[in-house]
């Protein structure tokens, strides 16, 4: 059974040095140029070179990926619910599961989700389905990933799509926008968990994967990094940039929609030029090398939601982290129209090679 390794206090202080804790640079073409911290001041206090680290670095800003890897997430209570469908291949099931706030003691939610079971005894290897952006006040059960949940299904994985807080029959959390909606990887982590201590589904749990398109390939970034050795591997399509500043500028800074957001944001933290330390972490990509899974993404060359160079940039990161990880283009757009086929079945040989029977 995979066992969670719990972020080292030096990984801790790395980070703070990389949220700006201290004084950082970064050299990445593709980042945000506002993550780059400034020297500190000459009233800052200077630490002492000989005491121990956990006395010269500072606790993380509670809404961050350092916060979240120093919390106990769990999940579980799996409950299935009414059958959706049934085909030869598979049986698809309603179901809800348990998650937190933001980690044990903070509170439970209850968050739905559809879950596809192979036809069969068992045990399966297992998917966890982190869908892309829909508004929550639009969004219904299982929306976004049914064409993958139900071709996994039909290559024998139980397949998992988890609505996330807030959206179908979810609980609601009232902080999730000012958050930075780091919860919905909280819920993305409890779903694993929830699968892997069911007694109504017989997964195997050593073969669990996350797999994550447009937003959810954030999010499936974010749970590798804070959960190394929670899953076998984790796959990305069309995935959002890797940094929250440069998601911010490109989907929420110009969108009239979302001007009440925008006030909450700078109101709470500051937008990222105001504040660039808090943007970087609660961003991904600081923490890559933290992730021991191997990764798989795949891209539309013409993907005009999700450009290209933040694929790019991710990839290389994750390469000089010593992430086992593979990029794969494809001649398409954001949704995967044309090539949905090819980069299905890609997905799948990666999965079966990581998660072999």
């Amino acid at each position: 059974m995979k066992v969670r390794r719990r972020w080292p206090a030096g990984v801790l202080a790395t980070l703070l040095v990389l949220t700006g804790c201290t004084s950082t640079t970064s050299e990445d073409p593709d980042a945000d140029p506002s993550a780059s911290a400034t020297s500190p001041s000459s009233d800052s206090p200077t630490p002492d070179p000989t005491a121990p680290t956990s006395q010269v670095t500072e606790p993380p800003h509670p809404i961050s990926l350092a916060a979240l890897g120093q919390a106990d997430l769990t999940g579980g209570d799996l409950r299935l619910g009414a059958v959706r469908e049934q085909t030869a291949a598979f049986t698809s099931y309603d179901v809800t599961f348990a998650s937190t706030w933001a980690g044990a003691g903070t509170g439970r939610l209850r968050i739905s989700g559809v879950l596809n079971v192979p036809t069969g005894p068992g045990p399966f290897p297992a998917v966890v389905l982190a869908h892309g952006y829909v508004d929550p006040a639009i969004y219904k059960r299982g929306q976004g990933m049914t064409r993958e949940r139900g071709r996994l299904a039909d290559r024998g994985f139980v397949a998992l799509h988890v609505d996330y807080r807030n959206h179908a029959e979810s609980t609601d959390d009232p902080r999730v926008d000012t958050a930075v909606r780091l919860g919905y990887t909280v819920d993305v982590i409890a779903a694993v968990h929830a699968l892997r201590d069911s007694t109504d589904v017989a997964v195997d749990p050593d073969r669990i994967a996350l797999f994550g398109r447009s937003m959810g390939g954030g999010v499936v970034l974010k749970a590798l990094a804070l959960e190394p050795g929670l899953v076998a591997a984790g796959v990305t399509w069309a995935s959002v940039s890797s940094l929250e500043a440069q998601n911010f500028e490109h989907f929420i800074a110009s969108d009239a929609s979302r001007a009440d957001l925008r006030a909450a944001l700078r109101q709470r933290h500051g937008l990222p030029d105001d504040d660039p330390a808090f943007w970087r972490g609660i961003s991904a990509r600081p923490a890559f090398d933290q992730i021991t899974e191997p990764v798989l993404m795949a891209h539309g060359r013409y993907d005009d939601t999700c450009p290209p160079q933040w694929a790019r940039a991710s990839q290389r990161t994750l390469t000089a982290a010593g992430v086992d990880s593979t990029l794969e283009w494809y001649d398409d757009g954001h949704a995967f129209g044309p090539a949905f086929d090819a980069a299905m079945d890609r997905t799948v040989t990666f999965l079966q090679a990581r998660m072999p029977g």
